[in-house]
């Protein structure tokens, strides 16, 4: 291979290559003009494939999603194990995610119990509803955006979202309200952490309204808001590496567009390669929704055998 890169991107002598690799002349044209092998074939069509996705997705895609979306989009049967190891030979791989900072805690107006007990699987849209907010620093400025948002625990659908210049008790009532007005008859678990936005007596009022029951994670324990901290993690991972960020406005659109992006395009694959728009429409327009158990995470149940008694 590298003779014949040489030879057709430098001009090299193939002579005078094959003399001082100690390579036969005759051994080199053998080569040349062998039949290619249909596997050898298929490895060479799968890593110009890899290659597509890693640049049209910018990087966000590792070795599961690249193996579901290439035979989603390609109708194949590619198997994990055999994308993963022409991955690591052309040393491609997804995008790392940063270590999230620690906050303070505030002191709450109310409490209340951890109904969820981080059992997050539902089995039809609006039982179970997570919520959060986190921040996203502007380029250049000494300014932060928030974004707050409510995700539907069954499809992971973004029910609603509000971006503000400010985490304050408007960012996380709007957000509420906006889902109600879409959602009218939802009475879902809501399930949030000990935010001073959501211990504060009006927003109480609001759940109480709406006859929502509420759950909050422990002090301490940002697992038992797992999702919600998973749906930071992947836009802070792949949304910065798929736009260009420059100033507030462009980090507005980037949240606007990704979130766009998550709900109608991205495809996963614990909802069998459909996007959470898929998965919720179905649901609704149906009386007998489709179960999507959540896959048994081994280093969780380690954790859990070691530690838990």
């Amino acid at each position: 291979m590298a003779i014949k890169y040489f030879y057709e991107n430098k001009n090299w002598s193939i002579n005078w290559m094959c003399k001082h690799l100690s390579i036969s002349r005759a051994a080199y044209y053998k080569w040349l003009h062998r039949e290619i092998p249909i596997q050898e074939q298929e490895n060479i069509e799968l890593a110009n494939l890899i290659k597509e996705y890693d640049e049209r997705f910018k990087h966000i895609l590792g070795y599961r999603r690249m193996t579901s979306w290439i035979n989603h989009f390609n109708h194949t049967n590619y198997s994990k194990k055999r994308v993963h190891r022409i991955m690591k030979t052309l040393n491609i791989h997804s995008v790392i995610r940063k270590k999230k900072k620690k906050y303070l805690s505030s002191t709450p107006q109310a409490v209340a119990e951890n109904i969820m007990k981080r059992d997050f699987y539902a089995t039809a849209p609006n039982q179970k509803w997570a919520t959060d907010v986190t921040e996203f620093k502007v380029p250049g400025e000494k300014k932060k955006l928030y974004l707050s948002a409510i995700i539907d625990l069954y499809d992971r659908y973004p029910v609603s979202y509000v971006i503000s210049c400010r985490n304050d008790n408007r960012l996380v009532f709007k957000t509420f309200d906006k889902a109600i007005i879409a959602n009218p008859d939802a009475k879902p678990i809501f399930h949030s952490d000990r935010g001073f936005q959501y211990t504060s007596k009006i927003f109480q009022r609001k759940l109480k309204n709406q006859e929502m029951q509420q759950s909050m994670s422990r002090v301490g324990h940002c697992i038992d808001n797992g999702p919600t901290e998973g749906f930071w993690g992947i836009i802070k991972s792949e949304m910065y590496v798929m736009y260009e960020i420059t100033n507030e406005e462009t980090l507005r659109h980037a949240i606007k567009d990704y979130l766009r992006f998550y709900a109608d395009e991205r495809i996963q694959e614990r909802y069998h390669n459909k996007t959470p728009l898929e998965v919720r429409l179905e649901a609704l327009s149906t009386k007998q929704t489709k179960a999507y158990p959540i896959t048994e995470n081994k280093r969780i149940k380690k954790y859990k055998e070691k530690w838990c008694a």
